[in-house]
């Protein structure tokens, strides 16, 4: 593992959102990164760079980046430090996140995983009768190669890896699973499922076809909460008692009183966000890695967990069956989000699980960063502080 990456700067009172302040933290960034990111100084991108990403262009969009950490995570890739870049208009955000992170780090390297890859897509097929459907899904069992075989002429980064005809009267869904490399892949996958659906219905007779039939896409469901969509990770980790009484002001036992009672009104709202503030998290690194923002109504599903274990300490665990991410493609390989990905390592061919594996082990660091303020009655506090009531820095 490469030397440990040093403190983000800090100053006091209003200082630290100064020019001297901010040159520090960036002087940090260049340690991490190699070199410093000119384009979240402010030198543009090229106009003609943003086709295929905008119409009717009229400039871009600014909201604050700021960085988190430092992460220290045991990944699929091995050991390593890094911060992470979050865009954000919440002031504490960024606080409670990286005050999560020293937290995670006091039980050592916090373990993320991704467990499973899949981008479904759910074209449905219309029939006579449910006699037709029926018959329709045999036909796809029987000739699934014939129609991965067809996947495979249109991409050469993707594939057909798994499908599920699923008949429902005389309709049929066929779930569709394809692998996209390091890509979200969505585009591919949607003319893929195109074709897949075209040829079914050809060779059956379906009176009528819909590629978006049962439409998941950018919504959170049952469906993908139970089966995953995307990338599956879980990250996980054990806090010493001694380091949440220092620094959160709370203890194991109340944490997991906490979560416990939350369980029980997740449950009354039928949610499949069982987590606490992944949505901002998320959203946070997604604005400032050029990914699909909508996604964050799936990628914020998933499971929180607390317990107490023998020693007294907290064990502390997320799961995220549905992070869809990309490190190629769509906007993550240019400007301010080429160099956010590139801070952490992730750009490119081969970033896209260790980016997925961050993501759940930053969502990790802002549950229990908020829960401990939950817990030890400070987040009223911590916004008047830092947020945007009275931004006093103080």
């Amino acid at each position: 593992m490469a030397d440990p990456l040093p403190p983000i700067p800090r100053s006091r009172g209003d200082d630290d959102w100064s020019r001297p302040a901010m040159e520090a933290r960036l002087d940090v960034w260049e340690k991490a990164a190699g070199e410093r990111p000119k384009h979240v100084q402010g030198e543009p991108v090229p106009l003609a760079s943003t086709r295929g990403k905008i119409e009717n262009l009229v400039g871009f969009a600014q909201v604050p980046l700021g960085i988190a950490g430092p992460l220290r995570l045991d990944s699929s890739q091995g050991r390593r430090e890094v911060y992470v870049p979050m865009a954000t208009t919440e002031g504490a955000l960024v606080a409670s996140h990286s005050r999560g992170m020293r937290l995670l780090a006091e039980g050592g390297h916090v373990r993320a995983r991704v467990l499973g890859e899949g981008l479904t897509q759910n074209p449905m097929l219309v029939y006579a009768d449910a006699e037709q459907a029926q018959k329709a899904a045999e036909l796809a069992l029987l000739r699934s190669d014939e129609l991965a075989a067809i996947v495979k002429r249109t991409t050469s980064h993707g594939a057909l890896v798994a499908l599920r005809p699923e008949a429902i009267g005389r309709r049929l869904i066929l779930n569709l699973v394809f692998r996209t490399g390091d890509a979200i892949g969505i585009n591919m996958a949607a003319r893929a499922a195109d074709l897949v659906s075209q040829e079914l219905a050809t060779r059956t007779n379906a009176l009528e076809r819909y590629v978006h039939g049962q439409d998941v896409e950018k919504r959170a469901n049952a469906r993908a909460f139970v089966e995953g969509r995307g990338r599956r990770a879980v990250a996980d980790v054990t806090i010493p008692r001694a380091a949440l009484e220092s620094i959160a002001r709370t203890t194991p036992e109340k944490m997991v009183a906490c979560l416990r009672s939350y369980h029980v009104g997740f449950a009354q709202l039928g949610t499949q966000n069982w987590l606490v503030q992944a949505a901002n998290g998320l959203a946070a690194v997604f604005l400032a890695c050029g990914q699909d923002v909508a996604y964050i109504t799936e990628s914020a599903t998933g499971f929180l967990d607390f317990d107490v274990t023998p020693g007294g300490d907290l064990y502390a665990s997320v799961h995220l069956p549905s992070l869809l991410v990309g490190t190629v493609g769509g906007g993550s390989g240019q400007g301010t989000a080429a160099e956010c990905l590139d801070l952490m390592g992730v750009r490119g061919p081969g970033g896209a699980n260790l980016f997925a594996e961050i993501l759940a082990a930053t969502v990790l660091a802002g549950d229990v960063s908020l829960m401990a303020a939950f817990t030890a009655h400070e987040f009223i506090a911590a916004h008047e502080m830092l947020g945007r009531n009275r931004p006093t820095g103080r």
